[in-house]
């Protein structure tokens, strides 16, 4: 889908229609800087220089997830660009943690790092999880091509 960037669709508590890039935020003495983006669900996007494996996710995560600037929670994404069509990112989704990958916030993380001119229309996004290409030409809709992958089999009883 295509993705908003005016804060009231987060919502954030931001004023003006957006759309909203380095909004500096310090949690826990880490200062971020953060693009915001919906997807239908909220994003706060924060760019690294280095691997972002290196970044306290499991620590940081979790106090942008629940700051009083997103009053319905936040995914928190920390994104390193590799290049013009090359991206690597790690996810702390709301209500669930650190994830291994996350469509939405791949999406997201495509749409805000064309909006800021970091990457082109097509981008690659490598996750702990997998690879994902994502399309946008900043208009319309976020297109994503990657594989699908069975991670289990179960039988259900009742």
């Amino acid at each position: 889908g295509p993705p908003s960037f005016d804060p009231a669709d987060l919502p954030a508590a931001v004023e003006g229609p957006g759309p909203v890039i380095d909004l500096p935020l310090t949690v826990d003495g880490v200062d971020l800087r953060l693009t915001l983006v919906s997807m239908g669900n909220p994003h706060a996007i924060h760019y690294v220089q280095s691997d972002p494996a290196e970044f306290p996710l499991e620590r940081i995560g979790p106090l942008v997830e629940h700051h009083p600037l997103f009053p319905k929670r936040v995914n928190f994404q920390v994104v390193q660009v590799l290049g013009p069509g090359e991206v690597r990112h790690r996810v702390w989704e709301r209500g669930s943690g650190i994830t291994l990958a996350s469509g939405t916030s791949a999406s997201a993380v495509a749409a805000a790092s064309r909006l800021r001119g970091l990457t082109g229309d097509r981008i690659v996004d490598h996750m702990p999880g997998g690879d994902l290409i994502l399309e946008w030409d900043g208009a319309g809709s976020v297109f994503m091509t990657g594989p699908a992958v069975r991670v289990f089999d179960a039988e259900w009883y009742t």
